[in-house]
């Protein structure tokens, strides 16, 4: 978990949705576009409310689907605004299109996602297939264990974007975090306002003295190159994070990276995963602990961009790992995370620990400290030569026959 400091705010018990609402509120953004949805809709219908009662000087636009919220806060975005909205789910599908636009076009928006299932079947419940499938749109993917978390890493996520000029989102687990009503500390507004600071555009379409093109069609004699100067900017932007993060903790005592390390340090076994599961996982650690198992965690908190060349200096010390997946990549193979993790250790390391690959909660199904035991018990078998690793993807508490 993040490490407290000292503290500045006030103590509130708020779900995830509050939090997230509530953080959109001290950034006072010039525009929020939105369109409601399971399980993110609270935290603009609580925006809006705000913007009705005069507690935010935000445009607030109410439309008719979530391509369109994206298209306007495009919109507002290069016209100059500091921009944001939510989604979920097939929401943020929807947007698809115009995720890639945002991206390409540099814009600093910022979106509060919460983790939900992609139909079909229908499935109102949280797991990471929605942002997974995102996860090579350009953004800047950022994720929260719990409701502080999600509170912070909004407020962080703001200059983040502007920083690096690339649209970046903010994502809870839905229902686990989104709805789950836990303690949280919440900063002065003078505090957060001076941490975001104000908004200056390099450049903006409504600045007629200074005119320019954008979104010009743009074929092969420079489209590599635009593509390749986003990819460089999000590669240069893991600078940018870990600045806004040591800014954070000088200002509001609060200590974030790529991602957290518990009780790694003489891990032999150790589980990687991102999001509510990092909770649970720690309990299951301090237990096991007890039992004379180094068990450790990370718990990836920047998934895009992806941390490789850190990530596999700290799990290339243990023996042997798992990766727990909130998503199926529907490959035939193995899922996301694990993907970008073995490759990491592929690329930064001589000889790499035996892994296995996991998906679990797909659909908002429960995942157990038993079943995170028996990870950890199996990959210890494994260290110790007793067990071999799996070859394939394996499913955790699911009904295969």
């Amino acid at each position: 978990m993040v490490k407290t400091v000292f503290s500045k705010g006030k103590i509130v018990a708020k779900t995830g949705n509050e939090v997230m609402a509530e953080a959109m509120r001290q950034i006072a953004p010039d525009v929020v576009a939105a369109y409601p949805i399971t399980p993110a809709t609270e935290i603009v219908q609580i925006f809006s409310q705000f913007v009705a009662d005069g507690k935010v000087p935000t445009e607030f636009v109410a439309v008719e689907s979530e391509h369109s919220a994206m298209s306007a806060t495009i919109a507002a975005s290069v016209a100059g605004a500091r921009a944001m909205t939510g989604t979920s789910s097939q929401g943020l599908a929807y947007m698809w299109e115009m995720l890639y636009i945002a991206a390409g076009l540099r814009l600093p928006i910022v979106m509060a996602e919460v983790n939900r299932a992609l139909s079909a079947p229908i499935n109102i419940h949280g797991d990471q297939s929605d942002t997974m499938g995102a996860r090579d749109a350009g953004w800047i993917q950022i994720y929260s264990e719990n409701s502080q978390e999600a509170y912070d890493n909004m407020i962080q996520a703001v200059r983040i974007a502007e920083a690096s000029k690339l649209p970046t989102m903010v994502t809870t687990d839905g229902f686990i975090i989104s709805h789950c009503m836990e303690v949280a500390e919440v900063y002065p507004d003078a505090d957060v306002k001076e941490f975001v600071g104000e908004y200056k555009p390099e450049r903006a379409l409504l600045d007629y003295k200074r005119p320019f093109t954008l979104g010009a069609i743009d074929l092969q004699d420079f489209y590599f190159e635009h593509r390749f100067q986003l990819a460089q900017a999000m590669r240069d932007s893991k600078k940018i994070i870990l600045d806004v993060a040591s800014d954070f903790k000088k200002k509001f005592g609060r200590e974030y990276s790529f991602y957290e390390k518990y009780q790694m340090d003489d891990a032999e076994v150790a589980i990687v995963t991102i999001g509510s599961a990092a909770g649970t996982t720690k309990v299951v650690i301090d237990e096991l602990r007890k039992k004379g198992i180094k068990a450790g965690l990370i718990k990836i908190r920047v998934y895009r961009p992806f941390p490789a060349e850190e990530i596999a200096k700290d799990l290339s010390k243990v023996k042997a790992f798992a990766v727990l997946d909130r998503a199926d990549s529907c490959s035939g193979t193995f899922a996301p995370v694990y993907l970008d993790v073995v490759a990491a250790l592929y690329a930064n390391c001589a000889s790499a620990p035996k892994s296995e690959n996991y998906v679990y909660g797909l659909g908002g199904r429960e995942i157990s400290m038993e079943h995170i035991e028996e990870v950890y018990m199996k990959l210890d078998a494994i260290a110790k030569g007793i067990k071999k690793a799996s070859t394939q993807l394996e499913y955790i508490n699911v009904r295969i026959k």
